[in-house]
């Protein structure tokens, strides 16, 4: 294996992929002399500045580089040509047709309603944060009553449903209806304590019209025994869940997530690809990804707006990046303080840094939507959604999108889960080989020899097993987690 790789053509930097008592592994050399106040290179596109003069063979770091990142911006909308899947395109092709090579199909769970979903579980969804111990252990008790196709029974707590405000009480509803409404649900019982805010009468209202052999509603104080109610409900939800088998469904059905963490010097090089590569090879047969982070998109916003379909989804994105550093600026923060103490040990120096090697995920395909937070997939192909960088908040945020699996990159590793098969993909063959129990691929052999085209092949294969029942790590070690956005006061 080389000791350095150069990403790109450009690139006046180069990632060592094996350490040494100079440059720790994943992070950059410089190539030749970069004076001070000069650009560092990488991927093609600036991620900084050199803080003073670097000369060639020196270690580029936090130490040495700045961030070129300022506040709220103008943009022009140039949208270019673009490859995608297997040819060119211009950024509004029309309707791509599936490609056909044996590759169009899972085994999947068809709803009434035309939904598809990859798992057949039942789901208890408690509205308020005082219901959290009786929805955990409902559950629990509950998965002794499974039959037939239904996998598991799992409880989703969270901390809140009450004393909130504006914004933060919208985005509670809306993400709690987006789950109830979720396919990977064949059943699903909200549980309401009775005097919250976001009661279960105000939450069918953004839940709207909902089957009643599938959607069953508890108020705990109008319960004798909340208990044995709920069991006794959640027998019901199975005996109905459990007539779904699954079968043969197009993968234009499939709604992936697209979202990293934990992110290292390789990230931008294995992992982060791959998921890219991943995504035009779904949307070309006709599939949808979901890419969000929105603050790890500063630094390669440009590269996304020139890639949306028209000019009114530009303008959309326009918003989406500017909508959140506003949000930062509101709360005294700095845009571009991001990359967290894991990603710069990891060889992420700037914002910049992080974004380009991030927003690989989307691959190459055209962006054909914009959703706001809570707000569900409507046109298929590659959409942007407004959420932040937290892993956790991020991942619920595009399961209740509609993503029916999120795969999720990291070179440092982590065992979170989300409301859906969360598959980790570890950019390097060290933290595959440590940490097996939390990592499901591993794209850390890309730089050990293994084509990407070789390699993509067996990941959307391995993807549309786990779309067809292959359990991830963190459902094997029964994870399954949540967390709604808070940006407001809490009464």
């Amino acid at each position: 294996m080389q000791n350095f790789i150069k990403i790109n053509e450009k690139d006046n930097v180069a990632v060592a992929l094996e350490g040494n008592k100079e440059i720790p592994a994943g992070h950059k050399m410089a190539l030749g002399d970069i004076p001070a106040g000069a650009p560092v290179i990488k991927y093609g596109y600036t991620i900084g500045y050199a803080k003073e003069d670097i000369p060639a063979g020196a270690w580029v770091h936090t130490h040495n580089l700045k961030t070129g990142l300022g506040e709220v911006l103008e943009y022009i909308y140039e949208p270019m040509e673009i490859e995608s899947g297997e040819k060119k395109i211009s950024v509004n092709p029309g309707k791509q047709m599936a490609v056909e090579d044996g590759r169009n199909l899972f085994q999947g769970f068809v709803r009434p309603d035309g939904k598809v979903g990859v798992r057949n579980e039942i789901w208890v969804i408690p509205t308020v944060g005082c219901m959290n111990n009786v929805a955990t252990s409902v559950a629990r008790q509950a998965n002794s009553l499974r039959k037939g196709s239904v996998r598991e029974v799992i409880a989703f707590p969270h901390p809140y449903g009450c004393s909130q405000m504006g914004d933060d009480q919208e985005y509670t509803r809306t993400i709690l209806a987006d789950l109830v409404n979720h396919p990977n649900a064949g059943g699903v019982l909200v549980l309401g304590l009775g005097c919250e805010n976001s009661s279960t009468e105000i939450l069918k209202n953004y839940i709207g019209e909902y089957d009643a052999r599938r959607v069953k509603f508890l108020v705990a104080q109008e319960s004798e025994d909340e208990m044995v109610d709920a069991l006794e409900l959640l027998e019901e939800l199975i005996d109905y869940a459990a007539g779904f088998e699954r079968q043969p469904v197009s993968v234009d059905k499939l709604i992936i997530g697209l979202k990293c963490g934990g992110s290292d010097g390789l990230s931008g090089i294995t992992a982060n690809p791959l998921v890219g590569r991943f995504s035009d090879m779904l949307i070309a047969r006709g599939g949808s990804t979901i890419l969000t982070e929105v603050p790890e998109m500063f630094g390669a916003e440009t590269i996304l707006m020139n890639r949306c379909a028209d000019e009114t989804l530009f303008r959309q994105t326009v918003e989406l990046i500017n909508d959140f550093k506003n949000y930062f600026k509101s709360h005294n923060q700095a845009i571009y303080e991001n990359p967290s103490p894991g990603n710069k040990a990891g060889g992420i120096s700037t914002l910049e840094d992080k974004s380009l090697g991030c927003t690989q995920k989307s691959g190459s395909a055209p962006i054909k939507g914009v959703l706001a937070y809570g707000e569900t997939l409507k046109i298929p192909g590659l959409n942007l959604l407004s959420a932040p960088g937290n892993d956790l908040v991020a991942a619920t945020a595009l399961a209740a999108a509609g993503a029916q699996i999120v795969l999720f990159t990291t070179g440092r590793g982590t065992p979170f889960a989300s409301p859906v098969p969360t598959v980790k993909i570890a950019t390097n063959s060290k933290l595959a080989g440590k940490k097996s129990n939390w990592i499901d691929f591993n794209a850390g052999v890309l730089v050990e020899g293994t084509s990407m085209e070789e390699l993509s092949g067996q990941f959307y294969d391995y993807i549309i097993e786990v779309a067809s029942g292959r359990r991830v790590c963190s459902e094997e070690a029964g994870f399954h987690d949540m967390a709604i956005f808070k940006r407001g006061v809490t009464l």
